[in-house]
């Protein structure tokens, strides 16, 4: 039996594993369709998988560095809010650091957020880990005999403005409590009709239900042909629980309860 794991998308590392989509037109290494609802594409960007260097900080200035300040500086200004009056703090706040636990507070959060990656890293994969410590990554690949062979996105609703937008042309969706969606699932050319793609979707479900989500939404668009989308078919999901939530010739959702 073939050895699989399913892997999330995390790191530099993980993102590597991300497969190229089976239509080379499109890629999901650079895909930002869901998450940007005016302009985002699903068009191949290879210049976007480069990451960007972090910017360089912008330098600080002080009263020495003013040559309209007043001429003796040989003692700063009291700041109350500087100096002794923060040495009273906990050393967890000595870097203004906003994820630090106080030490001394019994009522405070006992567990640090991991901080989303933003710099020095392909946007895709910053936008996959912007869920960091609150949600979780928001991709993962199934990995097949040490190959990816298939690839899932998903995530809060509030993580895809174009799913939000899609959503809010059908009133009778239920309104609360608001589900999480799967924006795209797909396997690559070598592997299409293995059952790939719906063993990671369902992987997929059954994480988000341990994530405390009561149901799932997903969204495939009938306007374009199979290997332009993203969302599979209404047959595909029907295979895992889903059902029709609305009936639309061109943008149905599918939906499954959690």
């Amino acid at each position: 039996m073939a050895a699989r794991r399913f892997v999330d998308i995390g790191d530099n590392a993980t993102f590597e594993l991300l497969p190229p989509c089976a239509d080379p037109r499109f890629d999901h290494r650079t895909c930002d369709y869901w998450e940007d609802a005016d302009r985002g594409s699903k068009q191949s960007r290879p210049a976007w998988l480069t990451a960007k260097a972090a910017p360089e900080p912008a330098p600080r200035f002080g009263l020495h560095d003013n040559p309209f300040a007043p001429g003796d500086l040989e003692e700063e200004p009291i700041n109350p809010f500087a100096g002794a009056a923060r040495a009273s703090l906990p050393d967890a706040f000595a870097d203004d650091d906003l994820f630090a636990v106080p030490l001394d507070n019994p009522f405070a959060p006992q567990t640090q957020r991991e901080r989303p990656l933003k710099e020095g890293v392909p946007r895709k994969l910053a936008l996959l880990d912007r869920g960091r410590g609150v949600f979780g990554s928001y991709g993962k690949v199934l990995i097949v005999d040490e190959q990816p062979v298939a690839y899932c996105q998903f995530g809060p609703l509030s993580a895809y403005p174009r799913a939000q937008r899609l959503r809010e042309l059908y009133s009778q969706l239920p309104a609360a409590p608001l589900p999480a969606v799967i924006t795209c699932i797909a396997s690559t050319a070598v592997a299409r009709h293995e059952g790939y793609a719906r063993d990671l979707a369902d992987a997929v479900c059954q994480d988000l239900a341990k994530r405390g989500f009561s149901a799932v939404e997903t969204y495939p668009d009938l306007t374009r042909p199979a290997g332009e989308t993203s969302g599979a078919t209404p047959g595909f999901w029907e295979q895992l629980g889903f059902v029709v939530a609305v009936d639309d010739d061109r943008f149905p959702v599918m939906r499954r309860e959690l």
